[in-house]
């Protein structure tokens, strides 16, 4: 993509900031975001940063595509205050499209979730059953389901991208994020400063972890592609928390371990495993994962170095 004019919602959040640096070199990118879970710092010069809600009047979407990030991101956040989940998530969604619509704006690409697949230990196609067990759920299916009306009613491109397991390392800009950083940035910065890292159960959960550069890639190609539907953005393999501490461990050349503790989060809603099936989207688009596991692993702990 080059020489576009492109909103990031959620533009200085974890995944949007990266995108927005991203498409910075080529295009003129203005990145929206309140501040709840992002900061300008993650931004480069290049950026164009609004501080803006989602939910307002009047956002920058007179522009030729629209990247949808925004999102309360976590279970947790959802629980303790469903109705604002919902504002955020659904309405903020449907207020930031409407607005692009009106503008001339054909074209969205927007952040959905594995986690509606729930706990899957063979890879998940978008033809898969999807379940609700969360707000947050609930939130994303929800989106999508706008996403097939705007698309449906108006003839716009909307590709919701159910990504799975984003991660990069408190070196990139996941740093702010904090609790609600992915484990993999977790646990280095635990091990890398010798605390013993906290493990829900007995660590045998399992995750297809992506690294956010090749998420970045996947999402400048679906709008380059200007597709419609559903697709999975995962590397179509999974490691248990215990192999994450073990790798860590290793490239670090530290012998910390783990603490297991309970998991709050209730059994029937946890989701216990994911590993994605992205054939769809390397058929439609060519992608494929190219930072693998170890190598992420390694750019992760490369900091503490």
């Amino acid at each position: 993509m080059n020489d576009r004019r492109v909103l990031v919602t959620g533009g200085a959040g974890f995944i949007g900031s990266n995108l927005a640096n991203a498409l910075a070199a080529e295009n003129q990118v203005i990145a929206v975001d309140d501040g709840y879970l992002g900061t300008p710092d993650n931004l480069d010069a290049s950026v164009d940063f609004r501080q803006r809600s989602v939910l307002e009047d009047d956002l920058p979407t007179d522009v030729d595509v629209v990247f949808h990030l925004a999102a309360l991101s976590s279970y947790a956040m959802h629980e303790e205050d469903p109705v604002r989940g919902a504002r955020v998530n659904i309405e903020g969604f449907v207020n930031t499209v409407d607005q692009a619509r009106q503008d001339g704006c054909t074209a969205v690409v927007y952040a959905s979730t594995s986690s509606i697949y729930g706990t899957q230990t063979e890879p998940s196609s978008e033809t898969m059953p999807v379940h609700v067990n969360t707000g947050y759920e609930a939130s994303k299916l929800g989106r999508e389901r706008y996403g097939e009306y705007f698309a449906n009613h108006y003839d716009m491109a909307m590709a919701g991208m159910r990504f799975f397991s984003v991660y990069q390392g408190y070196g990139g800009a996941e740093g702010h994020k904090g609790e609600y950083a992915n484990v993999i940035a977790q646990f280095a910065d635990d091990i890398a400063n010798r605390r013993r890292p906290e493990l829900y159960g007995d660590g045998t959960q399992t995750r297809d972890f992506t690294h956010v550069d090749d998420i970045v890639r996947g999402l400048e190609l679906a709008a380059d592609h200007r597709l419609t539907g559903i697709y999975n953005l995962g590397t179509g393999e999974r490691y248990s928390f215990n192999t994450v501490v073990d790798l860590i461990n290793e490239t670090l050349e530290t012998d910390i371990e783990p603490v297991y503790v309970d998991n709050p989060i209730p059994d029937e809603v946890y989701v216990h495993d994911t590993c994605a099936d992205p054939s769809k989207f390397t058929n439609a688009t060519g992608w494929e994962p190219t930072i693998g596991f170890e190598a992420g692993i390694e750019r992760v702990c490369s900091v503490y170095r």
